[in-house]
């Protein structure tokens, strides 16, 4: 009975993030550039019968790549197949994915970099020549079997794009875009549509006050507008300021965007040693992080917020970082 509950829970959740997800591109707000660029290209490819070129699509999590890799498909007509780097882990799965396509199908691989470098190989003549070499057998009996495949388009999503091959990033003809993060007017235009979604009554002021907080990116912004509706129906009400300020109280998140280990990094510098500069395996001792996530999940805000320099001696905390810190 647990387990059956725990389904239809995850069933719901799921659901739900898929309603969010716009489903016409008039719908999807913001990354402008990319969006003419594509229905230029989608739209040429449409016309001309032919399955689009090869696109990659690369930034910071949150921003959209998933939604525009749906869009992409409901453009072109087709079905889209979905996948990501961590499932492939053989030959033979690319293999099996690949056959199974149907002419001017899309096939969508999120978190590409993390696919092994011999799938790539086998991926490279798939992208450019549209066929599948498989090696059968081993030592001097082996030998190489070509299948030919369906024309399909491959929309690629990566967070570290600095981990795809020359080769690899070489053979997306149709583009490589960078999703930018979002201005605090663009959130709001998404927080009003989901909230219309949700049927949550949200008066602008803490939709503002969400997307200030949300550091720049829609997937964070529709997470606190569902906590916020979800502590205001245990309180029997609307969303109101009292509930956002409860809500982002015991979320740990600031004005700022600033959750609980955003701020450890910054106390820890400014109180431990001074301003810094500090090294990063100080600074991960002290407050109990791993220097990965302090390098590659918590940095990267504070330094676009300003809070923060990378120095070659050292992490050194700004003027504005002391008095964000000494006014919470």
């Amino acid at each position: 009975m647990q387990s059956e509950s725990t389904a239809i829970s995850r069933d719901f959740a799921s659901n739900l993030d898929q309603t969010l997800r716009p489903e016409h591109w008039e719908e999807y707000v913001g990354q402008e550039k990319i969006k003419e660029n594509l229905r230029i290209l989608l739209t040429a490819a449409k016309e001309r019968g032919h399955a689009a070129e090869h696109i990659l699509l690369y930034g910071p999590p949150g921003l959209g790549k998933t939604t525009l890799a749906h869009l992409i498909s409901k453009t072109l007509g087709t079905n889209m197949r979905t996948t990501s780097g961590p499932a492939i882990e053989r030959v033979g799965d690319l293999a099996a994915i690949l056959t199974n396509l149907s002419p001017g199908d899309v096939l969508f691989i999120d978190e590409i970099h993390r696919l092994s470098k011999s799938i790539e190989e086998v991926l490279y003549p798939a992208m450019e020549s549209g066929v599948l070499d498989i090696i059968i057998g081993k030592g001097p009996s082996a030998r190489t079997v070509q299948l030919e495949l369906p024309p399909f388009t491959l929309v690629a999503a990566t967070t570290r794009m600095s981990l795809l091959s020359s080769p690899l990033r070489s053979r997306f003809s149709g583009g490589t875009f960078r999703l930018e993060f979002y201005d605090d007017r663009e959130i709001e235009q998404i927080l009003e549509r989901s909230a219309a979604l949700l049927g949550v009554d949200a008066p602008k002021e803490i939709l503002a006050d969400i997307a200030g907080r949300c550091r720049a990116t829609p997937r964070t912004a529709n997470y606190l507008l569902k906590r916020c509706r979800d502590l205001a129906q245990l309180e029997g009400g609307a969303i109101t300021g009292a509930i956002t300020a409860k809500t982002f109280e015991l979320l740990e998140i600031d004005e700022r965007g600033l959750h609980g280990p955003d701020r450890a990094v910054l106390d820890v510098i400014i109180n431990k040693f001074n301003g810094g500069p500090v090294g990063l395996n100080t600074i991960a001792a002290a407050t109990g992080e791993e220097m990965a996530t302090i390098e590659d999940v918590l940095e990267p805000y504070l330094i676009r917020q300003g809070f923060l320099e990378r120095t070659p001696r050292g992490r050194v905390a700004s003027a504005e970082a002391y008095t964000h810190i000494n006014n919470l």
